[in-house]
């Protein structure tokens, strides 16, 4: 099965192409937290003692929160997951976060920003897998 942590080039051309003009974006975040975070990669962000991906995912949102307000995005929800109510039993996601974007530009911007790019190291330390899925709301249906 293949894992998911980064976006690829492609995908964030085809990201930037059919959503720059659509304004606010909320992207749903699905995590699959490592048991023991890996900092193999990122050894200047590895805490003392060993912890957990969600504790390290915890330590990646506290410290990007600022910046997230900077650009002028939120998280609308943050939440644990477990089993799909409609879906395939072989997907499990430990958790569930939707975080809007003011547009494309902000969101990668936010992204780029070297304070974001501090503690990236500590999202990809904590997840095993995760999915990414940009959303723009349909306006004239509610």
């Amino acid at each position: 099965m293949n894992k998911y942590i980064e976006a690829n080039a492609d995908a964030g051309k085809d990201f930037y192409k059919n959503f720059h003009d659509k304004g606010k974006i909320v992207m749903l975040n699905l995590l699959k937290f490592r048991e023991i975070a890996d900092y193999s990669n990122f050894k200047d962000l590895q805490p003392p003692t060993k912890i957990s991906g969600e504790e390290a995912y915890q330590l990646y949102l506290g410290g990007i929160l600022l910046e997230l307000k900077k650009a002028g995005s939120r998280i609308i929800y943050f939440g644990k997951s477990q089993n799909f109510l409609i879906g395939p039993d072989s997907e499990k996601w430990d958790a569930v976060l939707l975080v809007e974007h003011e547009s494309v530009l902000k969101f990668m911007e936010f992204a780029q920003q070297p304070a974001y790019l501090e503690k990236a190291g500590h999202r990809i330390a904590a997840l095993e897998d995760s999915r990414l899925l940009p959303t723009t709301e349909i306006k004239n249906y509610i």
